[in-house]
């Protein structure tokens, strides 16, 4: 959580809703490295843990930031909190988005021309990247929450970049009175939201049928017989192909719609595509989705560990989880698997420090090693959830 007030105003509601039920409660703060003043203000917010007797962690996004910042940030943002929401073996993470955020991100979003997945309202419970996500206060204006700050006798920290205008979302923040005039008010956009998310659960549900129809899913690929599956309707197509990217990516957001159309088209040319860390291929009549090993290759997990948000390959202490990589050249039967070269190296393999011990996938078998991964039934499951 930052230092603002929405996250403030949420910590105080869910320390006190924590102990009246005896639920431990952790902190996180992720310094995204783009200001100079974010270290100061993530030490401010331990403090203020500090104080609610809870114990706090800041996350630090290493990357340099490059293209779109704040989705660069936003995605980060989510990559690190569901890692440490997993190595503390946390139930879910709580986030503060509030009704102003809902309704200016519907703006945001209408602006870019996006369908009914992207006007739907957010949702207040969902799972994504092996996490359980909740937003506690979706339900509650800014102003409210900072009332309930004033009564509380607590205060916030004001980012600076709230302010600046180079970002689509605080000119969407500065237009929203102009827009109340125009009927556009606060009420009226959630409002809005909502009937799309009626919609786009009736549209989840078509797909979710299509999908028992004709999906298969094989070493965590996604394959789609490219005959029957031209033949759906466009809206129904991209929803399916959406849903596969994010449940082999683990993406939170699903792909811009122009880039998801283009990679469909050009897959279905017999190119070879990459999209959210993702390939997008042409096998065998089979339109498949599988992982980018760029994406995986620094990635890793200590052997019962979830691995990739996807698999859990279980080994002796001292060692680790990788993806397979070149160490698929130890694998002497790999090719007896039936499975290409690039597609086994994707997959989860068991490593003490640079020795390959086991690539259950490529043939290369341990005895006490178990293996368990993504199945139909898995992405059956995350049509209707996303």
């Amino acid at each position: 959580m930052s230092g603002g007030s929405d996250s403030i105003a949420m910590l105080g509601i869910a320390h006190d809703w924590a102990k009246s039920r005896s639920v431990d409660l952790l902190v996180a703060t992720v310094d995204h490295g783009l200001r100079a003043e974010a270290r100061q203000e993530a030490d401010w917010v331990a403090t203020q843990c500090d104080a609610l007797g809870l114990p706090h962690e800041t996350l630090r996004w290493e990357d340099a930031p490059r293209g779109n910042v704040q989705g660069a940030a936003r995605a980060a943002r989510y990559e690190l909190l569901s890692e440490w929401a997993q190595r503390n073996t946390l139930d879910a993470v709580a986030l503060a988005h509030t009704t102003d955020d809902q309704a200016e991100t519907f703006i945001m979003r209408l602006a870019r021309g996006s369908g009914v997945d992207g006007l739907a309202a957010m949702r207040y419970d969902w799972h994504a990247q092996g996490v359980r996500w909740l937003r506690p206060v979706l339900g509650c204006k800014r102003e409210d929450l900072r009332a309930e700050l004033t009564s509380r006798g607590m205060t916030w920290v004001d980012d600076p970049s709230n302010d600046d205008t180079r970002f689509d979302r605080v000119r969407v923040r500065q237009a929203m009175d102009d827009l109340a005039t125009l009927g556009l008010d606060q009420n009226r956009l959630v409002s809005t939201a909502q009937r799309m998310s009626d919609a786009r659960e009736a549209l989840a549900y078509s797909a979710h049928q299509a999908a028992e129809a004709l999906v298969k899913v094989q070493l965590g690929d996604v394959e789609f017989p490219v005959e029957a599956y031209a033949l759906l309707p466009t809206e129904t197509r991209h929803r399916l192909l959406a849903a596969a990217i994010g449940f082999v990516s683990g993406a939170t957001y699903r792909p811009r719609y122009d880039a998801l159309k283009e990679v469909e088209q050009q897959a279905l040319s017999r190119q070879r595509r990459t999209l959210s860390g993702c390939v997008l291929s042409l096998k065998a009549g089979q339109l498949v989705v599988g992982r980018e090993f760029q994406a995986v290759r620094s990635k890793s997990a200590l052997p019962g560990e979830v691995w990739d948000g996807r698999w859990v390959l279980s080994g002796p202490d001292g060692t680790q989880v990788r993806a397979l990589g070149e160490a698929i050249s130890n694998c002497d039967d790999w090719r007896a698997t039936g499975h290409s070269r690039d597609r086994l190296m994707t997959t989860p393999a068991l490593f003490d420090k640079e020795t390959l011990l086991a690539a259950p996938i490529a043939g290369f078998v341990r005895t006490g090693t178990t293996l368990s991964g993504p199945d139909k039934a898995d992405f059956l499951k995350a049509i209707l959830s996303h």
